[in-house]
């Protein structure tokens, strides 16, 4: 009887063991994934601040807005593989939290919801970006490739064209769809922001029950 005890008592220890392991590494992977969420902070971060130095080179010459523009599209392509780990990782969190061994289908579903949200985020930064570079219809600049020139100083430019009543509706009509899509995006962005704040606050509130047992 004594035998059986001292080994139920070894045996309630090592469950013990393993329980703390698990909630440790339960933290551990909760808190690698708010790294993730920090790397793709810093990634937007260098994705505003590049493209604000393109948007003020490409009002510049157009050598100078030409190197803006490839320097724009590689910091593109940068962030975007950096998203795309990112990305990555987290699904990779996700497998653990559904596998058998941590079997938390609540976490797996939280960093799920992330993702999601992450995704319609940066979707929406890429369509406010493709606005802001267009501009509106009626400020944006016009090409003279196509227009005639007959003397050195002198063109026939094909752009000009009578104003009309039509002509200034279709336009106001243009400005006000572009004044639209371009609110959307923004409200579409913010949304994502504050529903991603709210799931990280969560995880926070994980971490701090797992440590506080």
């Amino acid at each position: 009887m004594e035998e059986f005890e001292k080994k139920l008592s070894i045996r309630d220890d090592s469950d013990g063991e393993e329980e703390a392991k698990k909630k440790v590494s339960t933290v551990e992977l909760l808190r690698e994934f708010l790294g993730i969420q920090q790397r793709r902070a810093e990634a937007y971060a260098k994705l505003r601040m590049g493209f604000a130095r393109y948007m003020e080179s490409s009002s510049s010459s157009s050598s100078s807005s030409s190197s803006a523009e490839s320097a724009y599209q590689k910091l593109c392509g940068d962030v975007t593989q950096e998203f795309s780990d990112c990305s990555r990782q987290v699904l990779h969190l996700e497998s653990l939290f559904l596998g058998p061994h941590y079997d938390r289908l609540d976490l797996a579903h939280l960093l799920r919801a992330v993702q999601t949200h992450e995704k319609q985020k940066l979707n929406l930064t890429a369509t406010l970006q493709l606005l802001k570079k267009a501009g509106r219809p009626s400020e944006r600049l016009v090409s003279h490739e196509n227009c005639r020139f007959e003397k050195p100083m002198e063109h026939q430019c094909v752009h000009l064209h009578e104003i009309t009543e039509a002509a200034g509706t279709e336009e106001a009509e243009a400005n006000a769809q572009y004044d639209i899509d371009l609110k959307e995006a923004i409200r579409g962005v913010q949304d994502s922001v504050t529903a991603i704040n709210e799931h990280l606050e969560e995880v926070r509130y994980e971490i701090a029950a797992h440590e506080a047992d």
